[in-house]
């Protein structure tokens, strides 16, 4: 005999779907938070690239100098006034350049560029001699991802040479 009316209905009620839902949410929204902080990852990177781009490029200035031009403050400071290369990052990054006599240090001339374009002398050596000075160049910025602050920094030891 067959039965009138079956009552054996299969469907999702309510509360599964809004589980199904819940649960659907909760995925794209931790893939939406790693996709943020991937991106902020590659600022970061982006940062350090070119600190150390900076940091090349205003060390490949001052080896071009001529010795004499290397061992005055002043024109150490009217380069520095200019960013070492047109990216962005230099005007918000701190660059200390200071110099020293090799091997036997007489004092440091040490100068500053601020984010502004500002250029102050902290130091100025007795005596940068007249064959060897030491160069350290060094980048400080507060990084975008944390709000760290970060520094890159070279040095190197120039000679008083003739140009070929």
């Amino acid at each position: 005999m067959k039965q009138p009316f079956s009552t054996s209905v299969r469907g999702t009620t309510l509360p599964e779907a809004l589980v199904g839902v819940l649960l659907l949410g909760i995925f794209f929204a931790s893939i939406f938070e790693l996709n943020a902080v991937c991106l902020r990852y590659i600022d970061a990177t982006k940062e350090s690239v070119a600190a150390l781009q900076s940091v090349q490029d205003r060390s490949e200035s001052l080896r071009n100098l001529a010795f004499t031009d290397l061992t005055n403050t002043s024109a150490l400071a009217t380069l520095l006034a200019t960013p070492p290369n047109a990216a962005p990052f230099a005007q918000k990054a701190t660059e200390t350049v200071s110099l020293s006599a090799f091997p036997t240090p007489n004092g440091i001339t040490q100068l500053t560029r601020l984010p502004n374009g500002s250029v102050t002398t902290n130091s100025v050596a007795t005596s940068l001699g007249k064959g060897l000075v030491k160069m350290d160049v060094r980048v400080t910025w507060t990084m975008t991802l944390g709000g760290r602050a970060r520094t890159e920094q070279t040095t190197s030891i120039l000679s008083n040479g003739s140009k070929k």
